[in-house]
């Protein structure tokens, strides 16, 4: 309860309206005559559960209880006086002798009333305190010996007495005054009471507190305390009941904004209607002309005609209202079997492609193949391509020369970092700010339903507790699925078998087994230093002469120059940092031209120096003066590597240690090239005592990155090999394979890249595993020129090839 008075003035109102001379309020007088009547020695006791009767007070009590009937009976039909106890705890439907609180009030029952509902109604008036002393009679109802309790009257000549009374009364005149629920009359008779103990009653009677705290109040002898606790209630009443109806003022404030927007908005419309200048129903007449030229299914438009009546029932004030006007709208910017004609000139096709691309032979095979099937047969599904290979070779911008090849639009999507599978499939239209995913929006971009959609970086997609994006491209990327490809934003199969998708990568471990099953597979090698020659004087220098605004005979590079930044400046497969080169030194040449200086339209071998700083350390052959140290060939994600495996021996009992960052398989397969050796010592002219007195260090420099992979096997078995022997290696010689226990020789991977990495640190021989040889045959003759290739079977052939008879310089004695 947070209201001072009960909402019908005490519950007294129906009896007010059957007598209206009946006023529950008391003279001063008799106060006094109350007070001065005796209090009888026995009284026959009535338990009150949920409220408290104070001294002249009227209020009105049903009565329930059998025993409660009873004692109202014989009282109302003798004395009609009793005696008043509230109990301690309310709940309780019987309570005993000990649940009754000890100081409780005389009462007189003025009236019993039989009501409608059959219950019996009493009206009682409070009459004088007592306390109770003990019970005699628990059986039919509580009969107790009690004592009258007198009050300790206030002086109401003292100023400080007046001033609480004065407080009290304009304090409960302000709560009923702020509270809609108390009726005026209770004004009335707060400002016609005189007696300051019956006023203090009467409030304190009416208050909303706690059973608990009017008791207390009851139990107050003298007056001044008393209304010193009433003043402490009601101002806690006070403070509750502005907070309530600041509530309720926000609340009524914030229903009747609403109420007004919303009569306000209905008024506009029904303006806007007679007008002609309804937005909602404009909007609607523009999608209805935009539906006429759309060449969607039945299907699509059936789901448009559900959409837009829906959408001429929203308000446009509501928070739906732009989210179903950007659906309906997508729907109309998706290229529903809406198709751009493929050209079918294959000669076009491929002089597109030798423009924009050297080298590529492969891709640029399987790109015309795929044209002249689809120029024979009308209709194919488009094949899903994958070009993998090491950074700057070209990969992306092929996906932009195909499309002009073939005459389709050209989107690109970067996968790099992406974790969420809403990225590709979308958000649902439940959630704020949904939108399509990253496909349909490309789609919606491109204008068309088959344009050449390059998925780039593809082995980079993260994943989350958001989902897993790369599971998410397994639709899109399978041609027997993508015909029906469902978008949660769009919620309807959208076509996307028509779309030409070229995936980019630089690892292909790092994409997911099912995916890459879903692509064909086609690797993009590095490029020959003869290659980013002519890369660069085809593309690199035209583009950058033209980024900075300098004409070519401003800035010429002879192929000596170019040969020289490739050798000197860049050690990569790709041609990126050969681009940043020459940017650097056209750069330098717009500078010379834009300060008016004297130049040389030739830029020199010797301005490299000044322009571009030193030169970086390269990998170059180191010779063979060293025992143990071998060079091997390697590949990495950014193209093919050469390495050097160097062995060391000290005298010990055998120990194998490995260092350089080696991973797992790195280290077993220097563990087979040891144990190989130890178990055919005798082949190679060795003690096999050996193996037990020295101490074998294996290490691979460049010990901050990583190393892994079995590609090294044969190379650390001709480094201790020849750590054991004292023989040297033979010179300009690398050389790359697994290897067995068994003493086999198996084939690796990334022959090409190993291949041109070779060739860039001046290398003359290869060893490779005779199964490899294939792969030296589809490698066009320029890579090769200049390298004898010598393919093994087995282990035994690598050292017959590798070691020389001839000892190092201060061979060291083994034995």
């Amino acid at each position: 309860m947070s209201e001072l008075f009960e909402s019908d003035f005490l519950g007294l109102n129906n009896i007010i309206d059957q007598d209206p001379e009946f006023i529950p309020l008391i003279s001063e007088e008799e106060e006094n005559h109350m007070n001065s009547e005796s209090v009888p020695e026995i009284l026959p006791i009535l338990p009150l559960r949920n409220n408290v009767l104070f001294p002249g007070v009227v209020i009105p009590i049903t009565i329930g209880r059998d025993k409660s009937i009873r004692l109202i009976e014989e009282a109302f039909a003798t004395t009609k006086t009793i005696g008043v106890l509230s109990q301690v705890k309310s709940n309780i439907e019987d309570p005993g002798v000990g649940d009754f609180n000890r100081v409780g009030t005389v009462a007189q029952i003025i009236r019993k009333l039989k009501m409608p509902d059959g219950s019996t109604t009493i009206i009682i008036q409070g009459k004088r305190r007592f306390q109770l002393e003990e019970f005699v009679q628990e059986v039919p109802y509580f009969k107790a010996k009690v004592t009258g309790l007198l009050d300790e009257k206030l002086d109401a000549k003292l100023d400080k007495n007046v001033a609480l009374v004065s407080s009290m009364k304009d304090m409960a005149i302000r709560i009923i005054k702020d509270s809609p629920n108390i009726p005026t009359e209770a004004t009335f008779a707060i400002k016609n009471i005189e007696s300051p103990t019956f006023l203090v009653n009467f409030i304190a009677s009416n208050l909303s507190s706690e059973l608990e705290k009017k008791q207390q109040l009851l139990e107050m002898n003298n007056i001044g305390k008393r209304i010193e606790g009433v003043i402490e209630q009601l101002s806690y009443e006070i403070k509750m009941l502005s907070m309530k109806n600041e509530i309720q003022s926000k609340v009524k404030m914030d229903i009747d904004r609403q109420q007004r927007e919303y009569f306000l908005n209905q008024q506009m419309r029904t303006i806007q209607d007679e007008l002609g200048d309804n937005p909602v129903q404009n909007e609607i007449n523009e999608f209805e002309k935009r539906a006429k030229l759309k060449k969607w299914s039945e299907k699509v438009e059936k789901a448009y005609r559900k959409e837009i009546a829906k959408f001429s029932r929203m308000n446009p004030q509501g928070a739906e209202y732009s989210v179903q006007l950007n659906y309906i709208d997508m729907l109309f910017e998706l290229s529903w079997n809406e198709l751009t004609n493929d050209k079918f000139d294959l000669k076009h096709a491929e002089a597109v492609l030798e423009r924009d691309h050297f080298g590529l032979k492969k891709v640029k095979e399987r790109i015309l193949e795929y044209l002249a099937v689809l120029k024979l047969k009308g209709d194919m599904k488009s094949p899903i391509l994958c070009l993998y290979g090491p950074p700057g070779v070209g990969k992306t911008s092929l996906g932009k020369s195909i499309a002009e090849a073939i005459g389709r639009k050209y989107v690109r999507m970067s996968l790099g970092g992406l974790h969420d599978e809403a990225e590709i499939r979308g958000h649902r239209r439940t959630y704020i700010g949904a939108m399509p995913g990253r496909i349909l929006q490309n789609i919606k971009k491109a204008g068309t339903s088959n344009p050449v959609f390059v998925l780039d970086e593809i082995d980079k997609i993260g994943r989350d507790n958001h989902g897993d994006p790369s599971s998410a491209l397994l639709e899109v990327l399978d041609p027997e699925q993508n015909f029906a490809f469902n978008d949660n934003f769009v919620e309807l199969d959208y076509d996307l078998s028509k779309v030409l998708f070229i995936a980019t990568a630089n690892n292909l471990s790092n994409i997911q087994g099912p995916l890459r099953d879903r692509m064909e597979i086609i690797e993009v090698n590095g490029y020959t230093v003869e290659e980013k020659i002519e890369i660069a004087k085809r593309h690199l220098i035209p583009k950058q002469l033209e980024a900075h605004g300098i004409t070519k005979k401003d800035a010429i590079l002879s192929d000596a120059v170019l040969e020289r930044i490739v050798d000197d400046y860049t050690a990569e497969s790709g041609v990126r940092t050969l681009e940043k080169r020459i940017a650097k030194l056209v750069r330098n040449r717009a500078k010379q031209i834009a300060m008016n200086e004297r130049l040389n339209p030739k830029i020199s071998v010797d301005e490299l120096l000044k322009i571009l700083g030193p030169s970086h350390s390269k990998d170059k052959y180191i010779g063979n003066d060293f025992a143990g140290v071998v060079t091997g060939l390697a590949w990495t994600q950014v193209g093919g590597d050469i390495l050097y495996i160097e062995t060391s021996l000290s005298k010990g009992k055998g120990k194998l240690t490995l260092t350089g960052n080696l991973g797992a398989v790195m280290k077993e397969s220097a563990v087979l090239a040891h144990q190989y050796l130890k178990a055919n010592a005798e082949k190679f002219d060795l003690d096999a005592d050996v193996f037990d007195k020295f101490d074998v260090h294996v290490h691979v420099p460049e010990g901050a990155t990583p190393k892994d992979g079995p590609s090294a096997g044969i190379t650390m078995l001709t480094s201790i090999a020849s750590a054991f022997t004292q023989r040297k290696v033979k010179k300009f010689l690398a050389m790359t394979g697994e290897i067995t226990l068994r003493g086999s020789v198996l084939p690796v991977g990334g022959i090409k890249e190993k291949i041109l990495a070779a060739k860039r640190a001046n290398i003359k021989e290869i060893i490779l595993s005779a199964k490899n040889e294939k792969d030296v045959a589809d490698i066009e003759q320029s890579y090769l020129k200049g390298l004898t290739f010598h393919y093994v079977e087995t282990m035994g052939e690598v050292l017959e090839i590798a070691l020389l008879n001839q000892k190092v310089a201060g061979a060291k004695r083994i034995e």
